[in-house]
């Protein structure tokens, strides 16, 4: 048997608390054309096989190290640390907020610089900078701080996917072809940036922001088929990995972030778990003050790694997941805090080719949450109050678990807890 996961996750600082009152414009009339096909080969992002037993949560923390380490010598060609020992595109660094002076203090130093890239939805901006030849990222970033140290440098870090699936064909089946238990046809879109979309799922739209994407893929597939079957009926698809073996960088979500704004996706799903990055950091600030609510998995790295992001942040809905039982999974990481829980084993999910398999992991969690979200944009919309108070709403649908009241390990309740495909 494989091991449950193959992802690497991350060293990081504890952000501030719980997410402070989302409020939610109307939906405008962008969404609804495909802006690019889901094309291309099948399986991008494969889904790690979940038959295997789940280790122990020392066991755990040993295996993150372990990835870590696989993942960057597995992919030089694309890929270094960062000054903290984590995957980043390999000789890029981000520049915020660049000007005249400080970009000439930068081509001093011999770094190359490209255009600024403006994210007009956020109101943000930055600039890649190639490191010169000979010189590592860490020695990069720590040069630049120091020579300009009123600006912004941060590395163009990674995010994996937070969830697998099972190889065993005996796990593998038809599935649930119809909607979650009282489940009804949700209107409001749900945007998701992951991998691609494959062609067994319609999507409203689809854009790729990597090489080759858009590009089906099992997990980004896995993650549509929840949505669907929660009830969702539009589904708006940012796929950040296409085909490039350094995809799911910060700078990719951020791009998918702000074309989301821009097609007025109230709800987004991320099911992607990486190191606290301060572009990405402004973005999803940018999105909630705009009013767009942001759903993101805790990992799978066990309770003892390291707080992951975009759950960290605290405007963020941080999801955790449990087992048919309604355990908490003991692989399920930790954010800075943790607001939901909701199903994320004993269940399945559909892959590219349309088959449904079992999955195991906070991945799937998070698209429920995010459906229950869309759910009350639509009871608050029909009672002509926009997008309301979208936590409130999931407060009071929460089923509390465990001790009394919010805690550590299904933060304010279940959510979706009929939702599981079996």
């Amino acid at each position: 048997m494989r091991r449950l996961h193959l992802i690497p996750l991350f060293l990081f600082v504890a952000a501030v608390p719980v997410a402070a009152q989302i409020g939610v414009p109307a939906v405008g009339r962008t969404v609804g054309s495909v802006l690019e096909p889901v094309t291309g080969a099948i399986g991008r992002l494969d889904l790690p096989d979940v038959t295997a037993p789940v280790r122990s949560i020392a066991g755990l923390a040993r295996d993150r190290i372990s990835r870590l380490r696989d993942v960057l010598r597995q992919n030089r060609a694309t890929m270094e640390p960062d000054e903290r020992g984590d995957p980043a595109r390999r000789g890029v660094v981000l520049m915020l907020d660049a000007d005249d002076t400080a970009l000439a203090a930068v081509r001093a130093l011999g770094f190359g610089v490209r255009p600024a890239e403006s994210f007009g939805n956020l109101g943000l901006s930055a600039t890649e900078l190639d490191v010169p030849d000979g010189m590592e990222l860490a020695g990069a970033l720590d040069l630049l701080r120091r020579t300009v140290p009123e600006k912004t440098f941060t590395a163009d870090q990674l995010h994996f996917p937070s969830g697998g699936a099972a190889e065993d064909p005996a796990a593998t089946g038809k599935g649930s072809s119809g909607k979650a238990r009282g489940a009804g046809a949700i209107g409001t879109p749900v945007g998701m940036i992951d991998g691609g979309v494959g062609p067994s799922i319609t999507v409203l739209a689809a854009r790729g922001f990597a090489k080759g994407g858009p590009r089906g893929s099992d997990h980004g597939t896995a993650v549509a088929s929840l949505l669907r079957h929660a009830g969702v009926r539009s589904i708006v698809a940012a796929d950040v990995y296409g085909d490039d073996p350094a995809g799911g960088s910060a700078l990719a979500i951020v791009r998918a972030l702000d074309w989301m704004q821009g097609q007025n996706v109230p709800v987004v799903t991320i099911s992607l778990a990486g190191p606290a990055n301060p572009l990405l950091a402004r973005a999803v600030a940018a999105c909630s003050a705009r009013g767009m609510t942001v759903v993101a998995a805790v990992g799978n790295d066990g309770p003892a790694a390291p707080p992951v992001y975009p759950a960290s942040y605290r405007q963020v809905l941080a999801v955790t997941g449990v087992d048919g039982r309604n355990r908490a999974l003991i692989e399920a990481g930790r954010a800075a805090h943790l607001d939901y829980a909701a199903p994320g084993a004993d269940m399945k999910a559909m892959d590219a080719r349309g088959r449904w398999r079992a999955v195991r992991g906070t991945s799937f969690a998070a698209p429920l949450v995010a459906a229950r979200a869309a759910a009350a944009w639509d009871r608050a919309r029909d009672g002509g109050r926009g997008g309301g108070d979208v936590r409130a709403a999931l407060d009071r649908e929460a089923r509390d678990l465990g001790r009394k009241g919010a805690d550590d390990s299904f933060g304010r309740g279940l959510l979706c807890g009929d939702c599981r495909p079996r």
